[in-house]
């Protein structure tokens, strides 16, 4: 059970600092609906940001539903694909990122803009990796 919270803790982590899914229902709500049981009972008082709702679910982790252990397991494959995603997307427009956006700072999604401002000019490697993790 340990081991399955601080991958979530990781997940969680990683996915705030993407600040992107490609899910239709994103991690964070996954995680919020079926977990909304233990989180008005045990975490009602906890201020979100920084880890905290995570660390409270965290500290009652014997308690959790099946339901909400299954959400936390479904964010996390969500969160998994994403980056995943995003892993393979970077690979195939790394030339592209280097020639076109050299001087773009990374980070909320400038990277993508900058491809994008530039599509004329995108490789067809990159453009079809965006096509395959559902960007165009």
């Amino acid at each position: 059970m340990r081991y399955r919270m601080v991958l979530v803790v990781m997940v969680f982590v990683i996915m705030l600092s993407i600040g992107t899914s490609f899910a239709q229902k994103g991690p964070v709500d996954t995680a919020m609906e079926g977990c909304k049981k233990e989180l008005d009972t045990y975490c009602k008082t906890v201020t979100p940001g920084e880890g905290r709702i995570l660390a409270c679910l965290y500290a009652y982790e014997d308690k959790l539903s099946g339901r909400c252990v299954y959400a936390l397991y479904d964010a996390a494959n969500q969160l998994e694909r994403t980056v995943m995603a995003l892993r393979y997307l970077a690979n195939e427009c790394k030339s592209d990122i280097t020639t076109l956006c050299a001087d773009t700072e990374p980070g909320e999604g400038r990277i993508l803009k900058c491809l994008d401002k530039n599509q004329a000019k995108v490789s067809s490697r990159c453009k079809q990796a965006a096509k395959d993790v559902g960007l165009k």
